[in-house]
């Protein structure tokens, strides 16, 4: 059996780890470089200590054309400049996985056009592509929990909140990571202005292209490391049991998104590919929440999902894992 060939730009950090780790255990993938000018020569369980016994891989600071796929695990605003300066053979497929290529009108640089890679939403569109710019944490567990009431077009006013884990602040330390300060402690931040919204606003719009949909979204650091668990509250006339046949219906064929009517809670998802939705309702209001592993199907996991789906494989390849329960 002839492997995909992935290389892996920016490997040292959480996502970068999450990633190596699902390449090197995805039968139909050869890990053949992971790329980190500042880590050039360690061996990459130097870093990412989990992996001791899996790999002799060691960090490189060289690039190679001879791979089919190349993961972009940059800070934002990096990959664009990475790809204009590497000039990288149009040949190999890119997935980003920073926030450079979200937007329509910043989808594309040289001859490359980027399909937003979100597959609830694009499965056919990533099918057929070369690029992806893998969506963001909350946008995907947000979008994924209003998507079939925009399909109806039943969305106007959405009140949103969701909460996430101190991984989704990156690797480098700083005061509000830092465990004394996670422990015990919760807080708001980026309150109606979190980047993510804009992504959310365009796909929203592609299922209910009437433009008065209006999205306030309140995100909160909360005191674990992994996991985003959302609530977005709307109206609507439909009944519960008509909601959970529409959500059923909308996420039918799609194998990591699933629907329950019990309540729902991170540790179903943490260590998963998994996003699992509820929908609760009380007179005109119905709120949607939904759960997801943020380093997973909010990064790493969703991005071998795209691979997935780019190279003609199962699409579950190399992502049936086991939810850290207990």
């Amino acid at each position: 059996m002839v492997k995909i060939k992935a290389g892996v730009i920016g490997g040292a950090g959480y996502t970068g780890g999450e990633l190596i780790r699902l390449l090197l255990n995805h039968p139909g993938v050869e890990a053949s470089f992971i790329h980190s000018r500042s880590n050039a020569g360690k061996p990459i369980h130097s870093v990412h200590q989990d992996l001791i016994g899996d790999t002799e891989l060691t960090f490189t600071d060289k690039l190679s054309d001879n791979i089919d796929v190349l993961f972009l695990c940059l800070g934002h605003g990096e990959s664009k400049k990475f790809l204009t300066e590497s000039k990288i053979s149009d040949k190999i497929k890119v997935i980003d996985l920073a926030n450079d290529f979200r937007l329509e009108a910043q989808s594309s640089i040289g001859n490359r056009q980027f399909v937003y890679g979100l597959p609830e939403l694009n499965r056919d569109k990533i099918k057929t592509a070369n690029n992806i710019a893998n969506p963001g944490c909350f946008a995907t567990a947000i979008q994924l929990g209003l998507l079939p009431l925009a399909k109806a077009g039943l969305l106007k006013d959405i009140y949103t909140t969701g909460i996430t884990g101190s991984t989704g602040a990156g690797q480098s330390l700083s005061t509000t990571s830092h465990f004394s300060w996670r422990a015990n402690n919760i807080q708001a931040y980026k309150t109606l202005t979190h980047q993510h919204l804009g992504e959310i606003g365009e796909s929203l719009l592609h299922l209910q292209p009437k433009n008065d949909i209006d999205l306030s979204f309140v995100p909160w650091r909360g005191d674990f490391t992994r996991g985003i668990f959302i609530s977005s509250t709307t109206h609507c006339d439909l009944s519960i049991e008509e909601l959970n046949v529409l959500y059923s219906t909308f996420y039918a064929g799609h194998p990591f998104t699933h629907v329950s009517k019990e309540p729902i809670f991170l540790k179903q998802v943490v260590n998963t590919n998994k996003a699992i939705l509820q929908v609760e309702k009380a007179g005109s209001k119905v709120v949607v929440h939904s759960a997801i592993d943020n380093l997973l199907k909010g990064a790493s996991g969703q991005a071998v999902q795209n691979m997935n789906l780019l190279f003609g494989v199962d699409e579950t390849s190399g992502l049936k894992l086991k939810a850290n329960y207990f």
